[in-house]
């Protein structure tokens, strides 16, 4: 029977919903920063989050949106560049959001990570997101101290192919020398856990306002948070095995029971 050894958390929408209020409103302030009129309505972004990464999701803006959007004194040769740069300006805005405090931490991350670190879990981080992001959330929300507490930072560009490819998982499993049996993930999209299941891990959703009417076949356990011993998780509709789980928050407990199981 497999024991338990690692935990390894996607970022955006897993630790804090940092999507609709956090990167939306950052793209914004850096589009109009930019001279630009684009402005993505929470429906709309929500429809941008099927493509993973932020130069990736411009990218796939100018590509699609109706009507035509273009960058100005935009070229083959200087797109990528452009692309970047707004990008990068992006992420300036998004640190500002997470200094203003404007992001909490979703329910029971805190205390799991605690656990983990007290109990001897290893933890790690497998996102698309950049790593200045992550620096940043863990700062901010958690503690100044914070990103120590993570063995392995994987992030951004540090693969080619981002999620719903496993590379971002199996990269981190490299850096830390673990078979994935004896890892479980923690994701709150498809595409996340498509990734995360091709690496070979059993994997945990906690689903968001963004993510809930998503397909989760295949997850080991689908909750609306991680909860708290105040604040019960509920499981989502059709969970398998619903009924081996009694807890009602997740913990270093559960996650070596759905491991084993």
């Amino acid at each position: 029977m497999p024991q338990l050894q690692a935990l390894i958390f996607d970022v955006d929408g897993t630790l804090a919903d940092t999507e609709r209020d956090g990167h939306r409103i950052a793209f914004n302030r850096a589009f109009a920063a930019a001279g630009l009129d684009w402005d993505w309505s929470v429906e709309e972004y929500g429809k941008l989050l099927e493509v993973t990464g932020g130069k990736e999701r411009i990218r796939f803006y100018l590509d699609n949106a109706l009507p035509k959007v273009s960058l100005p004194n935009s070229s083959p040769d200087t797109l990528s560049e452009q692309i970047a740069s707004l990008h990068a300006a992006k992420t300036v805005h998004y640190k500002q959001l997470l200094q203003e405090n404007v992001i909490p931490l979703r329910p029971g991350v805190k205390r799991l990570l605690l656990e983990a670190r007290e109990q001897g879990i290893r933890l790690a981080i497998a996102t698309t997101t950049t790593p200045a992001n992550v620096t940043a959330l863990l700062e901010n929300a958690i503690a100044p101290e914070a990103i120590g507490w993570f063995e392995v930072i994987a992030a951004g560009d540090i693969v080619p192919a981002k999620k719903p490819a496993p590379d971002i998982y199996q990269y981190a499993l490299q850096a830390m020398n673990l078979e994935p049996e004896v890892c479980l993930a923690l994701e709150d999209s498809r595409q996340g856990l498509r990734s995360a299941l091709q690496a070979g891990l059993k994997t945990v959703i906690t689903v968001n306002g963004y993510t809930q009417s998503q397909d989760f076949s295949g997850a080991a356990l689908v909750i609306d948070h991680l909860g708290e011993p105040d604040l019960p998780f509920q499981l989502l509709p059709s969970q398998p095995r619903a009924e081996e789980v009694k807890s009602t928050y997740f913990d270093v407990a559960l996650a070596e029971q759905l491991l084993s199981s």
